[in-house]
């Protein structure tokens, strides 16, 4: 046997100003904005906010919600989703935003979700069988992928045998 040399292609689309996202993004974006007001990061004053559209046109918000015993805090992108899920438990996701600033700064920095967002983020694809958009801001502009799992190729999954 050989050894071969597999590659991951991960398609994206890119924008490079807010203004040529689509409305819908535009508006979801603009609620993860808000929702940064409500973040506690008294620890890392860097403020998270997610929003999550989901197939009955509701939006949910999440921020990030720190805690001096870390790592009990919860990521923007958590909050978001977890509460979604206990609010429109049957409501599929369509697309998920997430903005990011520092504490007391006027502009948005690059923040994407954290590996275990990430996680969370694919088990919520798989348990509504369909993915969603991801929407995050990068140095370059706007993400938008197709789909959560494009954000973690090698989700932990327990059909393959991973016992706790």
């Amino acid at each position: 046997m050989g050894k071969s040399q597999p590659q991951l292609q991960i398609a994206y689309e890119l924008f490079t100003d807010f203004a040529d996202l689509d409305i819908q993004d535009q508006e979801l974006v603009q609620q993860a904005r808000q929702a940064l007001g409500k973040a506690y990061a008294p620890y890392s004053n860097f403020w998270v906010g997610a929003s999550l559209l989901l197939a009955n046109q509701q939006i949910v918000q999440g921020c990030n919600q720190e805690n001096l015993a870390y790592p009990s805090g919860l990521c923007a992108e958590r909050v978001a989703l977890f509460s979604a899920g206990v609010l429109y438990p049957a409501q599929p996701i369509l697309k998920l935003a997430v903005i990011a600033r520092h504490a007391h700064q006027p502009n948005d920095v690059p923040g994407c979700p954290c590996g275990a967002c990430r996680q969370v983020m694919v088990e919520f694809e798989q348990k509504q069988q369909q993915p969603y958009e991801v929407i995050f801001l990068t140095a370059a502009g706007f993400v938008k992928l197709s789909q959560a799992a494009h954000l973690l190729p090698f989700v932990f999954q327990a059909d393959l045998g991973n016992k706790g």
